[in-house]
């Protein structure tokens, strides 16, 4: 049982008591075979659950995250666990004092964390197959990425371990892996759930999001992340599309290396259209340039945070990360300065060219899950290919969301991005559920 509705109400209703539930995500974790996990929380994790089967018995009960298990992105400080970040530096890391405010807002609400989930090395890259405890390996095929950074999170809603986890998202790191491990994965508008507590990748550019198996899921979690303990599911909307405006992107930016993902993305635009969307097609020159100033950006905040410890222990790095942080060790400052300028009037262009509009709907990556450590494929470069297509959304800082889409070949998952242009979380929830519904993916 790993759908959050389902959970949900066998916990409410008795038939599954958060003990046993807890327990038995506990042991599948800790059987896990794709290292997806790095440390278990056993211990403080059944007395959590003990203490709300307890408050069950007694008549109370917290919201629809009661006693749900819940992974963690191993980049969160969780109270009385070391936060590594995937990452030698931190080996020795001392347990952290206090949880990071989504965790403590998501336990406050009931759930239980129960692990903490692998991360591509400081969240830098969007891979999952560089860190210190080795890659992630995809439940899908064990031989292919799960997609990073939030890879552990992914891997594990996919492989069925927990039913939600909380990701980062800078650049790709929810939507990404989301889409190669065929769950849901939601990255909020920017600032919209506070990221302290959370090592940062690039400060301008972090978003906290969440992963989980299906739509409903992410719209129960969601309502309880944003409005904190209090949020019910009141916030759940039915899936209906009508009258809704939904731009499908024309231009070449948009062209994928793998004709399934092709036929995915047309299905869930066919799809939407069915239910009542209004379909317009459109070029959006501004989104490949904001995805081209994205790396300037991005590298010359995470090179601010690492420099000093890339002086005192570079060989504590993993070659490919401290390779691309090293990388704009000398760009001069101008640069970052100017690539936030152009950031602020492409996305104030790209707002007026979509007014009327209320989401976009892109593929979510040009490629599906990849070799393990493959740096290209069939010519394609891979770490490009799996940001492209979503980091313009986190320099606008619009919502967005990877719904999975049943691939037509029977093979790897697929994932197809909704963005919100003119609705906010709930809203992009509402057409992502209709994709699913209709599509059935």
């Amino acid at each position: 049982m790993n759908d959050l509705r389902s959970l949900g109400m066998a916990i409410r209703s008795g038939e599954l008591s958060p003990t046993q539930h807890v327990r038995d995500v506990l042991d599948r974790l800790a059987a896990d075979p794709y290292n997806l996990v790095v440390t278990l929380d056993a211990e403080r994790a059944l007395a959590q659950a003990a203490a709300l089967t307890e408050e069950l018995a007694q008549g109370r009960w917290r919201g629809p995250l009661h006693g749900v298990a819940l992974g963690v992105k191993d980049l969160f400080d969780v109270a009385g666990l070391p936060t590594r970040c995937g990452s030698a530096l931190f080996a020795d890391a001392a347990p952290a004092v206090e949880d990071a405010a989504a965790v403590a807002r998501l336990r406050a609400a009931g759930a239980v964390v129960v692990a903490k989930l692998h991360t591509q090395e400081f969240a830098h890259g969007p891979t999952g197959d560089a860190s210190a405890s080795g890659p992630a390996h995809n439940p899908h095929d064990p031989t292919r990425i799960t997609g990073g950074s939030s890879s552990g999170s992914a891997g594990a809603v996919a492989a069925g371990y927990v039913p939600l986890a909380l990701g980062t998202d800078t650049g790709c790191s929810v939507r990404t892996p989301a889409a190669h491990c065929g769950v849901v994965g939601l990255k909020p508008a920017y600032g919209h759930v506070p990221v302290d507590g959370v090592f940062p990748l690039a400060e301008s550019l972090d978003h906290v999001g969440l992963l989980t198996a299906d739509v409903h899921g992410a719209a129960v979690a969601w309502d309880v992340l944003d409005r904190g303990a209090e949020g019910t599911g009141g916030g759940i909307q039915a899936p209906g599309v009508q009258g809704l405006t939904v731009c499908v992107p024309s231009d070449e930016h948009w062209e994928t290396a793998d004709p399934v993902i092709d036929e995915a993305w047309d299905a869930a635009v066919r799809a939407l259209e069915r239910a009542g969307a209004k379909i317009v097609d459109m070029r959006l020159p501004q989104c490949m340039e904001l995805a081209l100033s994205y790396p300037e950006i991005v590298g010359a905040e995470a090179y601010t945070t690492h420099r000093h410890f890339l002086a005192e222990s570079p060989e504590a790095y993993q070659p490919i990360v401290r390779e691309r942080l090293l990388a704009v060790a000398d760009r001069p400052a101008h640069h970052y300065v100017a690539a936030q300028r152009g950031r602020r009037l492409l996305a104030r262009e790209l707002s007026a060219a979509l007014a009327g509009v209320d989401v976009l709907l892109t593929p979510t990556t040009r490629l599906r899950a990849t070799p393990i450590g493959a740096a290209e494929v069939d010519g394609v470069p891979v770490r490009p290919s799996l940001l492209e297509l979503t980091s313009p959304f986190n320099m606008t800082g619009w919502p967005a969301v990877s719904v999975p889409m049943p691939p037509s070949d029977g093979g790897l998952p697929v994932g197809v991005q909704v963005v919100g242009v003119g609705l906010e979380e709930r809203g992009i929830l509402r057409v992502a559920a209709a994709i699913e519904q209709t599509t059935g993916a």
